[in-house]
């Protein structure tokens, strides 16, 4: 059974836990695979997507990437609209505002989807990974050398928020992608 398949069955199979939705996280170090995975599940299991990338802070926010997402699920759980600001990662400076409507399933992939700060609104949370030379050169081929001088830097990052948040151990599911 392919991974977004056991994903979707495990979603469906548990109790909504956004209000009256489902959140499914999925996170993991960058190149594993999430936006690929999170785009496969979406083709079997209608929901929206956030992506975890879009609202981090710039090379250094990851730390506040979970409390960005916290103050877009809260309102989500209470039925409300929900709302962040995009990061322009081109012009390195907040973007736009965007809004997110209560939606039966939700996506949130990326690094900060899985912290424990999320964990009462999670229903499935996901934990991907990938051999390091492959998540390299997947990272390098999707974003260039915009990528190439922050990718020791943000390695170091990455491993600390993993130890921080219990990540992998906390997963319901993992899977080790090509």
């Amino acid at each position: 059974m392919s991974a977004p398949v056991q994903i979707r069955d495990h979603c469906l199979a548990a109790l909504p836990t956004l209000g009256g939705a489902r959140l499914v996280c999925i996170d993991g170090p960058s190149g594993s695979g999430k936006t690929t995975v999170a785009t496969q599940l979406r083709r079997i299991l209608p929901a929206t997507i956030v992506h975890a990338d879009e609202l981090c802070p710039g090379w250094d926010g990851l730390p506040e990437v979970p409390g960005i997402l916290a103050a877009l699920l809260e309102p989500l759980a209470a039925g409300r609209t929900g709302a962040f600001r995009e990061w322009d990662w081109l012009r390195e400076r907040p973007g736009e505002d965007r809004t997110l409507e209560p939606t039966p399933v939700l996506i949130v992939e990326g690094l900060g989807a899985g912290a424990r700060a999320l964990a009462a609104w999670t229903t499935t949370l996901v934990w991907l990974d990938a051999d390091p030379d492959r998540r390299k050169r997947r990272a390098f081929e999707r974003d260039g050398d915009y990528f190439r001088d922050q990718w020791a830097p943000w390695a170091v990052a990455e491993r600390a928020y993993f130890a921080d948040e219990g990540l992998p151990d906390r997963a319901d599911l993992m899977f080790r992608t090509g």
